[in-house]
Parts: C-alpha cells; sequence; structure tokens
C-alpha cells in the first residue's frame, strides 16, 4: 500500500489539515505512509475516514491499555467533571486517592507528583536530579527515547555513523545542555561502569526505559539492572527508570516491581490513564520533598492532576486491579508471540519475535538483540512492507521501522488469530509473487 492509495476522505482532510497545522500534524512522528486520517476508536479497533474497520496494535504507542473509549473509565470522567472541573488552587479528594494508590503499588514510590506527559515528568526528575546532586551531567542509553528536552532528544534511532557519537534530533538545542549528556549502550555492564567510574563526581542521573520499547522491545539483562542499582548507589547518583511506557502496562508496579530493582525516582506516563493526558514523577520521599512549596525545585503545572485525567487513571487502575486483566492481558501476548514464530519459521523467513506482557515485535535479522547496534540488522524494507500489507487488510501496525505493537484488555482471541492468519496470507502471497 503507498500513499497514493490513501482514501479519498482522508486525503482532503490531511490537505486541509496542512493548510493551518505545519505538515498537517502536532506531532513529528504522525505521518506515516499510508497516511490515514482515523475517525472513530472503540474496544481494540480504529476507523479511518471511510469508515474501514483496523484491529489497533499501534494504540497511540501504547496508552490505551484497556482499549479505546473504555466505558467504565468514560463514565467515570464524566461523572467527576460534572461536579468539579479545573480550579487551580489546592488539592482534590481524587487527586489524593490516585496518589496514594500509586504508591501502593509503585515499589520506588514514597511521594507522587502529577503533570501531563511523560517529556514533562523526565524533564522534572533531570531537574531534580540535578538539584539534589549538585552536578550537571546526565546519562542516558543508545536506543531510549524520553521526551522532547535538550537533555535527552538524541541517540535513539540512530544511523550506523552516528553510534558512538552525539546525535541531537533537533535544531535550536543547547550545545552545553547536549555536552553535559553521556551516551552508554543498553545491556553494556563493562561500558556503564567504565563511564560512571571516569565521570563519578560531576553525574547527577541515569535515566533508562528499563525495557527500551522505542526500539521495540529489548530486554534488560537482570546483572545490568543490579549494576546500575549497585554504582548509581556507590557514586550517590540518581537512578531514574523512566516507565512511561512499561508503568501499568506490564503491571501495576511497573517493570521495577517484575525486575525487582528499585530506582530512586520513576517517570510513568501513557497507560496509566488509559490515554487521558496524564504523567507522573515519584519516587523517594527525601527527593520529592525538594519540589513540595517551600522547597529549592520549581514544580508547576495549570493543567497538572487535571480532574479528567485523574478520574481516568483511577478507573484505570480499578479495572487492572482485578484478577483476570493482566492474565488476559499475557495470554494474548504469548498466543502472538508463539503464532508469529510459528509462521516465519514455516515460511522460512529469519526473525526475531521479541515482547513482554502486552507488547510484541518481529525483527526480520538473526539473534540475539542485546541493544541498538544489533537492531541495525534489521531488515528495515522487510518490516515496514509486511505492516503495510496488513494494513491492507485490516490490522494496523505502525509502518515505521523498530516500533513496538500492543494488545489491549478489548482484543480477543479471535482478533489475534485473525491477526495471525493475515501475516501468513502476506507472505504466501509474497513467496508465490
Amino acid at each position: 500500500m503507498t500513499a497514493n492509495s490513501v482514501s479519498t476522505k482522508s486525503q482532503a482532510i490531511y490537505d486541509r489539515a496542512k493548510q493551518f497545522i505545519p505538515g498537517g500534524v502536532s506531532s513529528t512522528n504522525r505521518v506515516v505512509d499510508p497516511n490515514l486520517v482515523f475517525t472513530r476508536a472503540e474496544g481494540a479497533y480504529i476507523y479511518d475516514a471511510d469508515g474501514k474497520r483496523y484491529i489497533d496494535y499501534h494504540a497511540a504507542f501504547g496508552p490505551p491499555v484497556l482499549g479505546h473509549c473504555q466505558p467504565e473509565v468514560n463514565k467515570f470522567v464524566y461523572e467527576s467533571m460534572s461536579k468539579v472541573d479545573l480550579v487551580g488552587v489546592g488539592t482534590s479528594e481524587q487527586e489524593v486517592a490516585l496518589a496514594e494508590k500509586i504508591v501502593h503499588h509503585i515499589p520506588s514510590a514514597d511521594k507522587v507528583l502529577f503533570s501531563n506527559s511523560g517529556s514533562e515528568a523526565t524533564y522534572a526528575a533531570l531537574r531534580l536530579s540535578r538539584a539534589v546532586t549538585g552536578r550537571s551531567k546526565i546519562i542516558k542509553f543508545q536506543g531510549c527515547y524520553h521526551g522532547w528536552h535538550d537533555a535527552i532528544l538524541m541517540n535513539v534511532i540512530s544511523t550506523p555513523e552516528k553510534i558512538g557519537h552525539k546525535d541531537p534530533l533537533s535544531a535550536g538545542m543547547t550545545p552545553a545542555v547536549v555536552d553535559d549528556t553521556l551516551v552508554v549502550p543498553f545491556n553494556d555492564v563493562e561500558a556503564i561502569t567504565t563511564v560512571i567510574e571516569e565521570n563519578a563526581d560531576s553525574v547527577a542521573a541515569v535515566i533508562l526505559e528499563p525495557i527500551p520499547h522505542n526500539i521495540g522491545c529489548v530486554m534488560p539483562r537482570p546483572e545490568f539492572l543490579q549494576a546500575l542499582r549497585d554504582l548509581t548507589t556507590r557514586y550517590g547518583i540518581v537512578l531514574i527508570f523512566d516507565e512511561v511506557i512499561t508503568g501499568f502496562r506490564h503491571g501495576l508496579g511497573g517493570y521495577q516491581s517484575v525486575a525487582g530493582i528499585t530506582p530512586d525516582l520513576t517517570t510513568l506516563g501513557k497507560a496509566i490513564a488509559n490515554g487521558y493526558p496524564l504523567a507522573a514523577l515519584c519516587g523517594r520521599e527525601e527527593l520529592m520533598m525538594h519540589c513540595g512549596p517551600g522547597g529549592d525545585v520549581f514544580f508547576a503545572g495549570t493543567f497538572n492532576a487535571h480532574p479528567a485525567s485523574v478520574a481516568a487513571s483511577l478507573a484505570t487502575i480499578d479495572i487492572l486491579e482485578r484478577p483476570d486483566s493482566y492474565k488476559h492481558l499475557f495470554a494474548l501476548g504469548d498466543r502472538m508471540r508463539a503464532g508469529l514464530k510459528e509462521i516465519y519459521a514455516r515460511h522460512n523467513i529469519e526473525a526475531v519475535v521479541n515482547g513482554y506482557g502486552s507488547v510484541f515485535v518481529s525483527y526480520f535479522m538473526s539473534g540475539p538483540v542485546v541493544n541498538y547496534t544489533d537492531l541495525l540488522r534489521n531488515d528495515t524494507a522487510f518490516f515496514v512492507a509486511l505492516r503495510r500489507k496488513l494494513i491492507e487488510r485490516g490490522v494496523y501496525e505502525l509502518p515505521v521501522n523498530l516500533k513496538r505493537n500492543h494488545i489491549s484488555l478489548a482484543h480477543t482471541e479471535a482478533d489475534i488469530d485473525f491477526s495471525l492468519e493475515a501475516v501468513d496470507q502476506v507472505l504466501a502471497a509474497e513467496k508465490g509473487a
């Protein structure tokens, strides 16, 4: 499928958008081929402007863990907003209830602050880390994405010649801030040990996605996460787990509860409110209190803890706390990954099927996959072409290299089996051609 086959209605809406919005989109990575316009979302499905239905595995990069327009969530949001909207002073009972829930579930959380986006939360985490340590440098890992601000907007999906060098993603970034960020390969204990020991007196924080989902799904080695915890403790460095993607999707305790490694600070977003704009910074009390009234770290925002998003998060947690929720999610993930492995083997396609819980991705290469450099072997053309063919068959996976897929509570075994059959059909057709 190419851009030329996009529906007339989608193209007309997109053309109108370009008259008033730069490039026609409000987030750079929303232009893909085919550039469809979706006008309805319900449960596991999205519908384009012509009314065609797709099983949605892109899931807006992951937030709707319960499925789109989840009725219980929307009902609770409506009831809450019928009583009070944005007041912007003091706190609310629901805000307190949500903070209490997060403290209960997230191992690292003694205190919680709410914001609207993951980028805001990671920005605040780095500012807090610099304040409490009196240091300026940050360590991030190649392939991890933590938002749009200068300190960490670099070295995500880099070209081969940029590996081992600074790779900023935007013009206009402050050079001094970029220089203060050190980039290290993920899962490399020796490399991170060397970098920390050589810069111990100047490093304020180490920030990472505990599972780098911005490059699909690269699982962390247990010894790597333990080394991070040991090294940062030894040298007085703040360890930040960016669980904007993994938080709530992989369990109410985040991936830290799975790994048994407790960071100093945690950032949350996406799935914590099933698609409503909400993020959080949480962590050790002695750190978090710097951000309170009278503290030395400024933290504010007119829309922080917006009643609609707080209500959505409370309803989301209530559903995820039910015994069968993660059982259903993880079983569907296992079914998808096992099915894909069988299909690729039967068609003699060299592939590595990775994932955790409700996330899955197929890399078309030989294994193993330990860090981003390994993924340079992925057959990008085949990766994207397969997804475009699946879109033609009503299965929507974002047709962009290395992007992960998400299953929601609204998906069924029938959805998984339909999707697997579509993969089988595409590969059979390609073989026949």
